[in-house]
């Protein structure tokens, strides 16, 4: 099969468009056919060697953990899916090398659910591990639709996800962007405001009374912020700013679940939950799709057709 490999850590220069043995599949695994492959900031990273510390990285690497396709095979106990069955997923295993930048990704049943009807194939790709990151950082803190939710990086890839989950919740959602996507946050449910300088005070003007819950997707002073404006301070989730624990909050670092992926597509089947792409480019140009995710400048998702 074709596919992108990296057999160095580096930047977007170390990726190539090889081909490779297809993969192997596990008993309880299916072998997808790929139709798209999201791209993620993790995917870079990994890549660049920062998850060196916590992962197994074996080289050569295929990166890419989202993917939307069609099962082309089924392995021994997998009976969760048949041949000919749209899924999509967040198929991130226990160590990293055999990832979804490829024609074709041998998928645990865990990391997979049925494709929603309602998105394409771009779209499916771009879902699972913003939109489970999503949920999982509004659960981690319990947001319900009595709450008034602060999203830091609303017009992300995740922070648009987080947005529509905490709306279609019936939460007030107050979201942070630059001024150029504030309509689009207007269109996902949130209130904008601008981020930077002076954001705690723009944010009490909204919402006098304080805000009960935050998520932080960009890091920086986010978390500081969110806990001088929170009526319980215990009540903001990081994915960015490890230190979040030692002031209260909760680090969260997004875990495949086919519930999840079930649940979000229940949301997009019922248009409470739509995904924006970016960008789409060629599998063969993965190495220009790491520079558009790396200009944090993206409005919703950046994925790869196959």
């Amino acid at each position: 099969m074709r596919a992108i490999t990296v057999n160095r850590y580096g930047g977007p220069e170390v990726l190539e468009f090889t081909d490779v043995a297809d993969p192997k599949i596990a008993p309880d695994a299916v072998l997808v056919r790929v139709k798209a492959a999201g791209v993620n900031p993790v995917d870079w990273k990994i890549v660049a060697g920062y998850l060196d510390p916590i992962m197994n990285v074996h080289f050569p690497l295929v990166p890419g953990w989202d993917v939307s396709g069609v099962v082309e095979a089924v392995g021994l106990d997998a009976t969760e899916f048949s041949v000919g069955d749209e899924v999509y997923g967040y198929v991130r295993k226990d160590e990293v090398q055999h990832g979804t930048f490829a024609e074709l990704v041998a998928a645990p049943v865990r990391t997979l659910a049925h494709k929603p009807a309602s998105l394409d194939w771009r779209q499916a790709a771009g879902l699972p591990l913003a939109g489970l990151t999503a949920l999982q950082s509004l659960a981690r803190i319990g947001v319900t639709g009595q709450d008034t939710v602060l999203v830091h990086a609303a017009s992300g890839g995740v922070g648009s996800f987080a947005v529509q989950i905490a709306a279609a919740q019936g939460a007030r959602v107050i979201g942070t962007a630059s001024e150029r996507n504030h309509d689009f946050l207007r269109s996902l449910g949130a209130e904008p405001v601008v981020y930077g300088d002076g954001l705690a005070e723009r944010v009490r003007e909204s919402a006098p009374d304080g805000i009960t819950a935050a998520v932080d997707y960009i890091g920086g002073d986010a978390v500081e912020v969110s806990q001088q404006l929170l009526t319980d301070p215990s009540r903001v989730a990081s994915i960015v700013d490890a230190s979040v624990t030692q002031r209260g909050g909760h680090h969260v670092w997004v875990r495949p679940s086919s519930d999840g992926l079930a649940e979000l597509g229940r949301l997009a089947d019922s248009g409470a939950l739509t995904v924006n792409i970016d960008r789409a480019l060629p599998l063969a140009e993965a190495a220009e799709a790491f520079r558009v995710s790396q200009s944090g400048r993206t409005r919703g998702k950046v994925v790869l057709e196959v």
